[in-house]
């Protein structure tokens, strides 16, 4: 007969209570810390978020109370609006444009900086400062002043016997001059590749130098696939932010988007139908078109990694 440990009647029961009012005490310090960016993100992003979505159903010029019309100012949108729709091509123009070489660019500088002995932080800096410098208003008018008539680049390609003018007043350069301003800013891209470059491990690079792999071998089956979750993050991130292009395209034409609306991009036009316009409810609705469009297209670009992007934990099998 083997003896069993009874507790005595009298003895207090298991501190279960204490542990619930300690785990509550926790519970209440995170939620007193983490109070300001809940208070900021409800008052700053949510609410205006809620009031621009009531706003896109509403006839809003900022001076008269909202009146409801709807789904009045989506329909216009989208059918009556030949304007918009030249606002959407040219986004898409831009976008095809610049942030397929600004990757390409900052990749190459990257591998570029990889090999680099000497320096090494002084060209990081270097490269990256037009990072945070080119989303300056500054900086997007000494582009316009360097791409305009009897510019830096007018002369330049005159004295080369090329005579085309001021990129920024042919309707077929001027978006071009706007994505090369965004190219330029490849400095945060190019971090981001140059370290996930860095933790490519070089017995991969050693093995198959020993096999006699090309560098463009190397470069096509070891830094590609192993660089793709990068590169990947990269063009999402730079997919994003490209749609919302504003300065530059607002500076180059003096916020007109001309000539021909050749720079009208989706934020001017919204803009314009917003703050020039005083049609405040016709941009809330623009603007969340816009969000669901970025939506799908991260959407789409998520889907389609699993094609292309590479995980070391996935046994060769892609994305999951």
């Amino acid at each position: 007969m083997t003896a069993t440990a009874t507790r005595p009647p009298d003895a207090a029961p298991p501190a279960t209570g204490g542990k619930r009012a300690r785990k509550r005490e926790r519970q209440g310090a995170a939620w007193v810390f983490l109070s300001p960016w809940v208070l900021g993100a409800a008052v700053l992003t949510l609410l205006p978020m809620a009031v621009s979505l009531y706003l896109s159903f509403t006839d809003y010029d900022m001076f008269d109370a909202p009146r409801w019309i709807g789904f009045r100012n989506y329909t216009q949108m989208f059918t009556e609006d030949p304007r918009y729709w030249r606002s959407v091509l040219t986004t898409l123009t831009y976008v095809v444009i610049a942030v397929p070489l600004q990757l390409l660019l900052a990749l190459a500088v990257a591998i570029a900086l990889k090999s680099v002995k000497r320096g090494k932080g002084f060209y990081r800096s270097a490269f990256y400062a037009p990072s945070l410098l080119g989303a300056s208003m500054s900086i997007a008018l000494v582009w316009r002043a360097i791409f305009n008539d009897g510019g830096s680049v007018d002369n330049l390609l005159s004295g080369m016997g090329i005579d085309i003018g001021g990129w920024i007043n042919k309707p077929g350069w001027a978006i071009l001059s706007v994505a090369l301003l965004t190219i330029w800013q490849f400095g945060a891209p190019m971090v981001i590749f140059l370290a996930g470059l860095q933790q490519i491990p070089a017995e991969l690079y050693e093995a198959a130098a020993v096999d006699g792999a090309s560098w463009w071998r190397q470069f096509r089956s070891i830094t590609i696939p192993m660089l793709s979750p990068v590169l990947f993050f990269n063009l999402v991130l730079q997919m994003i932010q490209a749609f919302q292009v504003f300065t530059p395209a607002f500076a180059v034409s003096a916020g007109k988007g001309g000539p021909a609306d050749s720079t009208l991009v989706y934020t001017l036009y919204l803009y314009d139908r917003g703050f020039t316009a005083s049609h405040m409810g016709y941009a809330s609705a623009m603007a969340w078109a816009l969000l669901l469009a970025i939506g799908v297209v991260t959407a789409v670009l998520f889907r389609t990694s699993r094609a292309w992007v590479f995980y070391a934990n996935d046994n060769n099998e892609g994305a999951r």
